[in-house]
């Protein structure tokens, strides 16, 4: 069996990762649905040099200000780079719950949202909206000329009652308006991210399959013991063309025992799971 790990394997399948709540200990999000997912290693040699023609003579792998935080005069530089230790997973699938762990942002089922209708005027200068899950008040709406696409003709309000605005100018019954009115919703999800917002800590645990030279199909599994994700989320949309990718970058931390990262291979008789 110990001959099976000792092959030369590939890889061609994305992995499936829980994210464990590094304080709790509780499973905070399961991804299964990245297109590409990476952990990425990367330090630097510095050379000790002597001698003619300036030949490398000691090497020292690793230096400790760029294990730790980096001080305020190191400038990363093609000769003496910073080290790299990160999980990485790009998705075009994405859910609520990762852009919790993306940014930091609490979650809860109220929201303000701004709502735009186009409606006619009715009997005595009245407009009325067919939106039952909103309180009017003259404070959140605003009523524009249905034929001013530029909206600098507003119509004042005079009253408001329910779901009927009063106009305070005179229009023709049928003419067409346009009202802008905030909507707070109690039946949603909305996420509320504030500048004190920040992503929390995280144990990964990833698993794909190898396949070797000898058709053995290995799983692969890795467990990241403490990642911070980088507070960096970019939301595309586009009417044409791929759907938009969101790309999740987790620092990889050490924890209090100087665990940082588990590379493991399992015979190929194992099942991971589903």
């Amino acid at each position: 069996m110990a001959n099976q790990f000792g092959k030369q394997m590939a890889n061609r399948e994305v992995c499936d990762m829980v994210f464990v709540d590094y304080k709790t200990k509780e499973p905070f999000l399961f991804c299964d649905y990245a297109n590409t997912s990476s952990q990425e290693l990367t330090g630097e040699n510095v050379f000790a040099y002597g001698g003619k023609g300036h030949p490398k003579k000691i090497t020292f792998s690793g230096e400790v200000q760029l294990l730790a935080v980096a001080p305020a005069t190191y400038v990363p530089t093609a000769s003496n780079p910073p080290h790299t230790q990160r999980v990485t997973i790009e998705t075009q699938i994405q859910t609520p719950k990762l852009w919790e762990l993306m940014t930091g942002g609490k979650s809860s089922k109220t929201a303000e949202i701004m709502k735009r209708v186009k409606v006619k005027v009715g009997e005595s200068n009245k407009v009325s909206i067919t939106d039952t899950k909103v309180t009017l008040t003259k404070e959140n709406v605003w009523v524009y000329d249905g034929a001013d696409s530029n909206m600098e003709t507003k119509l004042e309000v005079t009253t408001v009652s329910g779901k009927d605005i009063t106009l305070q100018d005179s229009k023709a019954e049928g003419t067409e308006v346009v009202v802008f009115y905030l909507a707070t919703r109690s039946d949603v999800y909305n996420l509320s991210i504030k500048s004190t917002s920040f992503p929390k800590a995280f144990t990964v645990y990833g698993d794909t399959y190898m396949k070797t030279t000898d058709e053995d199909v290995l799983p692969y599994l890795f467990k990241a013991y403490k990642v911070v994700p980088q507070a960096n989320m970019s939301l595309s949309f586009a009417s044409s063309g791929d759907p938009g990718t969101v790309t999740l970058t987790c620092d990889m931390m050490v924890d209090d025992d100087g665990n940082m990262l588990d590379l493991t291979l399992l015979p190929d008789e194992d099942d991971q799971g589903e």
